[in-house]
């Protein structure tokens, strides 16, 4: 049956716009409910996508049967309107469903892991859409390149962010992919590590031509039809690696590509930071196994600005900066970091950090306090707290308190613009999943007028 009306339930996430932006565009009727407006949500009300922010039942479209409702597991299971569709004979999916769905039949370029998959999506989706191969993209990021978290294309052709959070990965069937890590995340989905790495063997065993392995990362040749490489920052063992790095005044890497073709020679790299280097050797492998033509690879990698807050550069002098970052787990913290030390020597880190979730600061506040302890100072907001409710005894205090950093300080979120105002910056980094980017504007219009 063709459906008349598709309607999203959390259509403000990343992956849910970018689903409601390809309904639009192949002519379908589409709207949604979310639960707070975003720069997202007003990008896709001004595309012509009405969005409402009340939980109505009474704004769904109301004919069953020619409207599919399509949902995140990010909103809660006893939403008004999650509730009313399911009793009311509607056909009721959940957004990865949809993904599944729309992948199907067209060759499927994946990118999976617990971090790292949005800016290398991005960047294979750059390198296509630049080396004139095409495709379309559903992304977990918005690429600054075209400013969207969607490509569209007649090419049958699609990259797509493999997302783990509620095993959303299992819904894809990819021709190539790759996995960038495997660390414990989403422990109140997965309970442990060791599910969470069964969680990426049968990703693994789905995956039909080729797999592109961090190296290291505990996948066998048994768990996969596919073809197995593997990929690594300056590992020579790693089948694709980086060889004779040398990095330039503005936080830009050139590296030469060492792969099974030979060598790719003086690879400058568009995005800021180490850990750009080692996506681009992921997606650079993605493409040149796809056959994509390597001195195209080569320009691409060159012409790539990066996603929205991903080492998301604002201000840059010799005397005071200001980056952004979605980092949220203390892999990625120590990744952000770590590569914001090495273009910045010697200048002082302040880092903000907005915890994600009780959950996962509960399952990882060590972690996190070492993390942190790499920034000169932490300033650390209350907990984000997304889906969840409070759990006793879980706040930012319990990672606090183990931070070595030589200065900390524990702030509300509302407390934050009326310190940074007196407060002198050298190098500011926001860090964190949640609404922390509501300040990325205020904070980089203050300190211009430092400038």
């Amino acid at each position: 049956m063709r459906y008349n009306d598709i309607y999203f339930i959390g259509i403000g996430g990343i992956g849910m716009s970018a689903i409601a932006r390809y309904y639009k565009f192949k002519g379908m009727a589409v709207s949604g409910y979310d639960r707070t407006p975003s720069d997202l949500t007003h990008a896709l009300e001004a595309e012509g996508i009405p969005v409402h922010y009340e939980d109505d039942p009474g704004r769904i479209p109301t004919d069953a049967r020619r409207t599919l409702v399509v949902y995140t597991p990010a909103v809660p299971a006893d939403l008004a309107e999650l509730c009313y569709v399911r009793e009311h004979g509607y056909r009721v999916i959940k957004r990865s469903q949809m993904l599944g769905e729309i992948t199907a039949g067209q060759t499927c370029l994946a990118v999976a892991g617990t971090h790292g998959k949005t800016t290398t999506s991005t960047l294979v989706a750059h390198i296509l859409t630049e080396g004139g191969a095409g495709c379309s993209a559903f992304l977990g990021g918005i690429s600054k390149n075209y400013g969207t978290n969607m490509l569209m294309s007649h090419t049958p052709t699609v990259v797509v962010e493999a997302d783990e959070f509620d095993r959303s990965f299992h819904q894809l069937h990819p021709a190539i992919a790759a996995i960038t890590a495997m660390d414990a995340d989403h422990l109140d989905i997965y309970g442990d590590l060791a599910h969470v790495q069964e969680a990426f063997r049968i990703f693994a065993s789905q995956v039909s031509e080729t797999l592109i392995l961090k190296y290291g990362l505990p996948i066998r040749r048994e768990d996969t039809p596919a073809k197995i490489f593997t990929y690594h920052f300056d590992d020579p063992r790693a089948d694709f690696h980086s060889k004779n790095l040398r990095l330039d005044a503005t936080g830009h890497y050139t590296y030469d590509l060492a792969y099974p073709g030979g060598v790719l020679s003086d690879i400058r790299v568009g995005a800021l930071g180490w850990v750009n280097v080692e996506n681009s050797i992921a997606a650079a492998a993605i493409c040149l196994c796809y056959g994509l033509d390597a001195q195209k690879v080569r320009h691409a990698v060159g012409t790539f600005e990066g996603a929205r807050r991903r080492l998301d550069l604002h201000i840059g002098t010799p005397t005071l900066t200001y980056i952004d970052d979605y980092a949220h787990h203390p892999a990625e913290l120590e990744s952000a970091i770590s590569s914001i030390r090495q273009i910045y020597p010697g200048r002082k880190i302040t880092g903000i950090f907005q915890p994600h979730l009780y959950t996962r600061t509960r399952d990882f506040a060590s972690e996190f306090a070492r993390a942190l302890s790499g920034l000169d100072k932490l300033i650390l907001l209350d907990i984000y707290p997304a889906r969840e409710e409070p759990i006793p005894g879980v706040t930012s205090e319990i990672i606090f308190r183990d931070v070595t950093a030589p200065e900390k300080v524990l702030l509300q979120r509302d407390e934050l613009m009326s310190y940074l105002e007196k407060e002198p910056v050298d190098v500011l980094v926001t860090l964190g999943a949640g609404n922390i980017d509501r300040f990325i504007d205020p904070i980089t219009e203050m300190l211009n007028q430092r400038l």
